[in-house]
């Protein structure tokens, strides 16, 4: 069953104290596109995450967003510079015995001079958050494949009714050219018969070659038998599991193409109207398929 090319899917993973939580978005590209936003400290992790989203998606635009936090224990401490404050100390007391004043530096005092006191986080564990990390985006892949997988069955309705609607004008245009030319040889009979006037006989050769010329080029067996053909395989690609969004396009362009050359053979007001039908389905088809993995 096809997919749609867009879709959410939200994954989140608890791993020891790391808390991770995986957001990915997909929209339409014409080819797959990934681009990931996450800390620095896991870039080791991309190429990882990159190929795990390939292996399930293969055409769309994917954006995803990872963060992650720590659930307990020390997040971050703090780092004194003693020699530092040594020698802050030090500088005060020579400075107080100079002047003759006291040499009252409080610790407060000290650890507010720059240097002195650092509060760093905790180094990171990349290997404990590592494992949480691609639990949360393969959750949140399988839930994006999920939204694309259901959004392909609406689409995958949808193109069945309109195929449906396809198949029956081309079956109406079909039926129509018999008419057609019969409509032209009655009125090509009418112009002759006021063209002689009664005074000779009706040259019924000649009108038996007009008729078969317009016949001729009328003829629309060819493109009704390839646009059938089309529309088969189209319906046939809505039942594949593979990604046919590139076929299905092309397969529009062909009947589209058909349908053309269909109305430029039209000399007949119906079956004009029949074909400015086909064309608006098919324009209808074209833009659902633009979202077709």
């Amino acid at each position: 069953m096809i997919r749609s090319m867009t879709g959410y899917g939200r994954g989140e993973a608890v791993q020891d104290e790391y808390r991770v939580v995986a957001e990915l978005k997909a929209v339409n590209h014409r080819y797959a596109e990934i681009t990931i936003r996450m800390s620095r400290e896991l870039l080791a992790l991309e190429e990882a995450v990159k190929k795990l989203i390939a292996s399930q998606i293969k055409r769309g635009r994917i954006e995803v967003y990872i963060t992650y936090e720590r659930l307990s224990g020390d997040s971050s401490k703090i780092v004194i510079d003693r020699q530092l404050a040594a020698a802050i100390t030090e500088t005060g007391s020579q400075l107080a015995s100079e002047l003759g004043v006291p040499a009252d530096l409080s610790v407060a005092q000290l650890l507010q001079f720059d240097g002195v006191m650092q509060v760093r986080e905790a180094e990171l564990d990349t290997d404990r958050v590592g494992s949480a990390f691609m639990q949360a985006v393969t959750e949140g892949v399988r839930k994006l494949a999920a939204m694309r997988s259901r959004e392909g069955e609406q689409l995958a309705g949808d193109f069945s009714q309109r195929l449906d609607r396809l198949a029956d004008l081309t079956d109406q245009m079909m039926e129509r050219v018999p008419a057609v030319v019969q409509e032209y040889r009655s009125r090509l009979l009418k112009r002759l018969q006021e063209w002689v006037d009664g005074l000779n006989e009706l040259d019924e050769s000649r009108l038996l070659t007009e008729t078969a010329i317009f016949a001729e080029r009328a003829n629309i067996d060819e493109e009704i038998v390839r646009l059938r053909s089309h529309i088969g395989q189209f319906q046939a690609a809505l039942q594949l599991t593979e990604p046919v969004g590139k076929k299905l396009d092309f397969l529009v362009q062909e009947m589209n193409r058909e349908v053309n050359t269909i109305g430029s053979k039209a000399n007949d007001l119906t079956l004009s109207q029949l074909v400015v039908e086909a064309k608006s389905v098919l324009e209808q088809i074209r833009e659902q398929v633009q979202n077709v993995e």
